[in-house]
């Protein structure tokens, strides 16, 4: 046997290939079922401030709103900000208002621009608005369960807790592209924090969900600290970090809506999320090279074929190298399926989307390739830089501890 044979490529390659079979078999078993209630709810927690920014109307707007308003906590109060008397989301937000008088629900329109991130302008301009104690921001496109505020907000109780963030799932708003778009977040996106939660990190922070105290807001500087950042939400809860607070991630699992309609749209949205990881994380972006499965399974069948045939490594083939990478990629492939499974489970479209699955992972693996270079990202029709000039935190955890 040729066991020495190969190539240092070679070796790279085999050794790439069996990775991102582990990686996929982990990911598919860290991956919970869609629908799974979470924990026990708190009960009796501090009023709630809800902060919505809002820019322009979406297809399942209205819709989404309305979870909020249905919660099952027994007091809070809905903060919905636009930057224009013009913006076409203050209608849905009168309709809520009149549909919903019970609920404590206002509505913020301030022109003001306060840095280079818009939306963060947005939040600085409710802010002051803001009446209770728990902060909770939550983008526009996201639904809810009722006991949502409830869950979320229970870790705060925890002194040591600075953010409680939420994962979401994708539901496809549309035609093919945002079912491409789906499979991005559902099979791709959720799973890859999944596998780094169960590692043991914590360095992450997603605008579908972001609560926090008051009081954290304020040590940290506001959000005028996050006014130049592309990752504002990340940011947010590495400031706490920084104060020594612990970032949490929530049970719950919200869902989100995809709605890009063209291969443009969605390409530019997905290049943002890809850069924005590369900005703040650059070693955890370059790890994401294993993430794209199925590259990897079809380079790791060449790789075997040739290895059996001889065409590869030495004239009479290495068998041994040729049996391991193809028990990889038969064992990649079925964890592959098995993600796809799980991801699938709530929205019952195993058999439709899995087709699209070679599809989805090959295009990843050229975005992450357009990620690794490019200084700006397209969001919402704006072009963002993608360094973030982060302002450090205002107080340390020494200050947080004498002012009680």
């Amino acid at each position: 046997m040729t066991v020495h044979s190969l190539s240092a490529m070679e070796w790279l390659l085999a050794m790439f290939c069996c990775a991102a079979t582990v990686y996929a078999g982990v990911a598919a078993v860290a991956m919970p079922f869609f629908g799974k209630r979470p924990g026990t709810r708190h009960v009796g927690w501090t009023s709630v401030s809800v902060l919505k920014p809002l820019c322009g109307i979406e297809p399942r707007l209205y819709e989404n709103l309305v979870t909020f308003c249905e919660q099952a906590h027994p007091c809070f109060q809905l903060l919905f900000g636009v930057s224009s008397a013009a913006d076409p989301a203050i209608a849905v937000v009168r309709r809520l208002q009149a549909a919903y008088p019970q609920c404590a629900i206002e509505l913020v329109v301030d022109s003001r621009v306060h840095g280079s991130n818009l939306k963060v302008s947005n939040l600085i301009n409710m802010a002051q608005r803001a009446r209770h104690d728990v902060i909770v921001l939550a983008d526009s496109d996201i639904a809810v369960g009722p006991d949502y505020l409830d869950t979320v907000t229970a870790p705060l109780a925890d002194a040591d807790t600075g953010v409680v963030t939420c994962l979401y799932r994708a539901q496809s708003v549309g035609g093919f592209w945002p079912r491409v778009g789906a499979m991005f977040i559902n099979e791709w996106f959720a799973p890859s924090v999944r596998v780094a939660h169960a590692g043991g990190s914590r360095r992450f922070g997603f605008g579908a969900t972001l609560a926090l105290r008051r009081t954290t807001l304020e040590h940290i500087g506001g959000f005028e600290t996050l006014k130049d950042c592309l990752a504002d939400d990340y940011w947010l809860a590495e400031h706490a970090r920084t104060l020594g607070l612990n970032t949490v991630l929530s049970p719950v699992l919200v869902a989100t809506d995809v709605i890009e309609p063209t291969f443009t749209t969605l390409w530019l949205r997905e290049m943002r999320w890809l850069r924005t990881i590369r900005s703040v994380n650059p070693s955890g972006f370059a790890s994401l090279v294993i993430t794209f499965t199925t590259p990897w399974l079809l380079t790791g069948a060449l790789l075997a074929a040739g290895l059996n045939s001889g065409f590869i490594g030495a004239g009479s083939g290495d068998p041994l190298m040729s049996l391991l990478l193809s028990v990889s990629t038969g064992a990649g492939f079925i964890a592959r399926v098995l993600l796809h499974a799980r991801s699938a489970r709530i929205s019952r479209s195993f058999w439709r989307d899995l087709p699209l699955v070679p599809l989805r992972d090959t295009l990843l693996a050229l975005q992450w390739l357009g990620a690794v270079f490019g200084s700006h990202v397209v969001w919402r029709g704006a072009r963002m830089p993608v360094v973030n000039r982060v302002a450090p935190t205002q107080t340390s955890i020494v200050e947080m501890s004498d002012r009680g």
